[in-house]
């Protein structure tokens, strides 16, 4: 039996996991609840981890899998841990880290829409933000569940800034094409119509805050009419030499 405040925090941390394939920070969690400090979120993982509602992932920052989720969630979804939307792979073969086995003899119509290219559209700083976003350079083919509806695009990131967050130097973020974002977003967002950033979105005030997943950045604030959000954070491709 969980306590409102553990449900709370155990749903937040499962459709933040859902939704952008990371989970939230402390800050976030803390914010997200309503709490004064974060030993109030060091306690209520304490509590969920003892309970078996999540787990601590070892020698990794910020890492949390969510096992199962309450008997009174909807009974419609999955009770399992959280299967990442991340492509990992070698350089030729990339392979989705799933945990349901595909079939092994897929209808041909099905195995039309497996797989679909998206353009990359040059790359994008995760640190200090870079030239604003280039015209598509190449394809690349993902896996379509990766994708939701609208349309999408990649970029290949720059820089360390959103390490916290699960994306390194060198990955490929797939982005849905949108113009909104909601506070705690990973976006792509455009500064003075010059400089493309991967960043979180927050509001501070009549402010927009562009929030690093790295202590060692610092949080730009923005008045609203010098950024423009261009698109969200859905998945993202990594490739090992």
């Amino acid at each position: 039996m969980l306590t409102r405040k553990q449900q709370e925090l155990l749903m937040f941390i499962h459709e933040r996991m859902k939704e952008s394939g990371v989970p939230p920070s402390f800050d976030e969690m803390k914010d997200a609840l309503d709490l004064a400090s974060k030993s109030g979120i060091h306690r209520l993982i304490t509590a969920l981890e003892e309970r078996g509602f999540i787990r601590r992932l070892p020698n990794r920052a910020r890492a949390l899998e969510v096992i199962k989720l309450p008997e009174s969630y909807n009974p419609g979804l999955q009770r399992r841990g959280f299967s990442p939307s991340v492509v990992e792979g070698g350089l030729s073969k990339p392979q989705l880290v799933a945990s349901t086995p595909a079939p092994t003899k897929p209808a041909p119509d099905l195995m039309a829409h497996a797989a679909v290219p998206i353009p990359v559209m040059g790359r994008i700083a995760a640190g200090v933000p870079i030239s604003a976003i280039q015209n598509n350079t190449h394809d690349i083919i993902v896996p379509a569940e990766m994708l939701g509806s609208g349309e999408h695009y990649a970029l290949e990131v720059k820089g360390d800034s959103m390490i916290d967050a699960g994306i390194h130097d060198g990955d490929t973020v797939i982005i849905r094409n949108t113009s909104s974002a909601s506070p705690g977003d990973i976006v792509v967002a455009l500064v003075d119509d010059e400089e493309a950033t991967l960043k979180r979105f927050r509001r501070r005030g009549a402010s927009i805050a562009l929030e690093a997943a790295n202590p060692a950045y610092e949080t730009r604030i923005f008045p609203p009419d010098r950024v423009k959000v261009q698109g969200k954070l859905v998945g993202l491709i990594r490739r090992y030499h």
